[in-house]
């Protein structure tokens, strides 16, 4: 349930432009948006092109299309995380001083050799804690040695309720273990640079996909350690394939700029979007100012939505989704 403070919400919406946004993104996106927007709340755009490498050229400017064909509007200029280096490397030498943080050698190859225990998907191995021994400035001896500065979680994994999934407790020293907060690269990592930002920008309401729910309690202890006031979390189910994974490329063509292209009604997609949320009792066009006042996070199902050929047949996009078995790689 979402928490009512009598003060209208910020919410944000932070598309990364290291790749295409698609049906899922935008489905969070909305829901995102309707619950800001019906709440009299601001929303803000924010992208999260610190990962250099993987940054798309254009990607950007995608987004910002997409999110205009949708009908989904935001306050403000956008930031621009490559922007605010100098917030994150402040925050990073607040962390230094009080030892929160170390520089870490282990390449993924040491950790991954090192693990003795099975992982999440897209959590890694746990670290094992080889160099947390170090003290930050130990890091002044490592010159010419690339190395990451990790968080120590010592014993404490904080729980915290979900404004959609209820009470949450997860033991971070199975999960990952310390984590990195600044890369070797000499770039934050994402766990500190949307910390910084949502809280400078006064952020009270984060809405994203449930496969971040292990980041939350490592943003907490974060937040925790920089004194800033945490915001709101709550995790949305996520859009799968008929194979019930993640949607992705494997899954076929599902970008947003596709359906633009091949000729879609953003309504369209926003009713069947609005059907799997509980908003409307069929999908049928509508635009994201109608759904404002249908807008109910109760209603929004538990399990993933599962987007079939038909669905997507229904809003006349007809490239074909593609079913591929469990053992196949993406």
């Amino acid at each position: 349930m979402i928490a009512e403070s009598g003060t209208p919400p910020v919410g944000r919406l932070a598309p990364s432009p290291t790749g295409a946004q698609h049906i899922g993104n935008a489905r969070t996106y909305l829901i995102a948006w309707l619950s800001a927007r019906s709440r009299g709340g601001r929303i803000l755009l924010r992208f999260e092109d610190i990962d250099s490498p993987r940054v798309k050229p254009g990607a950007a400017g995608e987004a910002c299309a997409d999110l205009h064909w949708l009908g989904l509007d935001w306050d403000g200029e956008p930031i621009v995380q490559s922007q605010r280096l100098e917030a994150y490397t402040s925050a990073l030498s607040w962390l230094r001083s009080l030892e929160y943080v170390y520089p870490c050698t282990c390449s993924r190859t040491d950790i991954a050799q090192a693990a003795s225990a099975p992982h999440l998907e897209h959590e890694g191995p746990v670290y094992p804690g080889t160099c947390s021994q170090r003290r930050s400035a130990d890091a002044a001896q490592l010159e010419g040695q690339p190395y990451a500065w990790r968080f120590r979680l010592g014993d404490y994994s904080p729980p915290f309720v979900d404004g959609f999934q209820g009470p949450v407790e997860l033991d971070l020293r199975k999960i990952g273990g310390d984590f990195v907060i600044w890369k070797s690269a000499g770039t934050p990592a994402y766990q500190l640079a949307v910390v910084v930002d949502d809280a400078a920008s006064g952020v009270t309401e984060v809405i994203r996909g449930d496969d971040l729910v292990p980041s939350t309690p490592r943003q907490l202890l974060l937040y925790e350690a920089l004194r800033m006031p945490p915001p709101q979390f709550l995790h949305v189910p996520l859009v799968v394939g008929p194979d019930g994974r993640r949607l992705a490329k494997r899954h076929g063509d599902t970008r947003l700029q596709r359906l633009r292209a091949a000729g879609v009604r953003p309504e369209s997609l926003l009713g069947l979007l609005a059907w799997s949320c509980g908003w409307l009792a069929r999908p049928e066009p509508i635009s994201a100012q109608e759904l404002i006042p249908r807008f109910r996070l109760e209603t929004i199902p538990r399990k993933p939505f599962v987007l079939q050929p038909a669905l997507l047949r229904s809003i006349g996009y007809p490239a074909p989704l593609v079913v591929q078995s469990q053992g196949t790689p993406a």
